[in-house]
C-alpha cells in the first residue's frame, strides 16, 4: 500500500481534501486527519494509483481557496461583504478550468505534498496573472459593474446545476461544494464558483437564494 500525506497551515484545506476523498478513500484504504503544531496533516494509506484524483482535488483547493484568500486581501472595491464574496467568486470561476491545468501541471507526483509549499514556490507565474486581474477592478466598481459582469460570465456558460433542498448539484448529480473553500458553504456562492448558465430549482428555495437568482440569473433560473 502507498502512504501519502497533504498539509497546509490553514486546516479549511487540509479538511475539504479529508472529506473530498472520504468516499474514495473507503474503498481503497483509509484517511485520518491529524491537527496541531500549526499544522493539519492528511494521512492517506491507498491501494492503486491515487495521484490523478489527488491532484485535481489539491488543484481546487490552489485554484479556489487559495485564490479567493489572495483576492479578498487585495480587492478594494466599495462593495458590500456579500457582493465582495460574489465578485470574488465570479474572478475565480472566470478563469477556473485554465487556472487548474496550469496548477495541476505543477503538481509532481510524490508521497508528501504541503500546500502551502507548492503555491509559495511553484506558483509565481499564476499569482502574478492574478495580479494583473486584481489592476482591471477598480476602487469605483458598482454594484451595477458586478452585475454586469455576471450577466457576462452566465451568458457565455452552457452549464446547467440544479438546487435542491439549499444543495446544489452539477450535472451529474453530484453535490457541489467549493464554496467550503471560501470559509462558509453558502449556495449563491457555490452557484458561480460552478460557472452556472442555467439554474433548475427543485421544490421550495430560500428567500435569499430566489432574490439572488433573480437578480443574477433572470430568465435562466427555472423553478419547478
Amino acid at each position: 500500500m502507498a502512504e501519502i500525506t497533504v498539509s497546509d497551515r490553514e486546516a479549511l484545506f487540509v479538511t475539504y481534501l479529508y472529506n473530498e476523498l472520504a468516499e474514495d478513500m473507503k474503498r481503497r484504504g483509509e484517511a485520518r486527519l491529524f491537527f496541531g503544531d500549526g499544522r493539519t496533516v492528511l494521512f492517506l494509506r491507498t491501494e492503486g494509483d491515487l495521484f490523478p484524483l489527488l491532484r485535481d482535488r489539491i488543484a481546487e483547493v490552489l485554484c479556489v481557496g487559495y485564490k479567493y484568500a489572495y483576492l479578498r486581501e487585495r480587492l478594494n472595491v466599495r462593495l458590500s461583504e456579500k457582493e465582495t464574496k460574489i465578485l470574488c467568486a465570479a474572478l475565480i470561476a472566470a478563469d477556473l478550468e485554465g487556472d487548474k491545468g496550469y496548477v495541476r501541471r505543477k503538481i509532481l507526483r510524490s508521497d508528501e505534498y504541503c500546500l502551502d509549499g507548492i503555491y509559495t514556490f511553484r506558483l509565481g507565474a499564476i499569482r502574478e496573472k492574478w495580479e494583473r486581474i486584481l489592476g482591471y477592478v477598480p476602487e469605483a466598481f458598482s454594484s451595477a459593474d458586478l452585475k454586469q459582469f455576471c450577466d457576462f460570465l452566465v451568458g457565455e456558460s452552457r452549464t446547467k446545476v440544479y438546487l435542491k433542498e439549499n444543495v446544489l448539484f452539477g450535472e451529474n448529480f453530484t453535490p457541489l461544494r467549493l464554496s467550503r473553500l471560501t470559509g462558509e458553504e453558502d449556495v449563491a456562492t457555490e452557484i458561480v464558483l460552478s460557472d452556472a448558465g442555467f439554474v433548475y430549482c427543485l421544490g421550495e428555495i430560500e428567500e435569499g437564494v430566489e432574490d439572488f437568482l433573480q437578480k443574477f440569473y433572470a430568465e435562466r433560473a427555472i423553478f419547478s
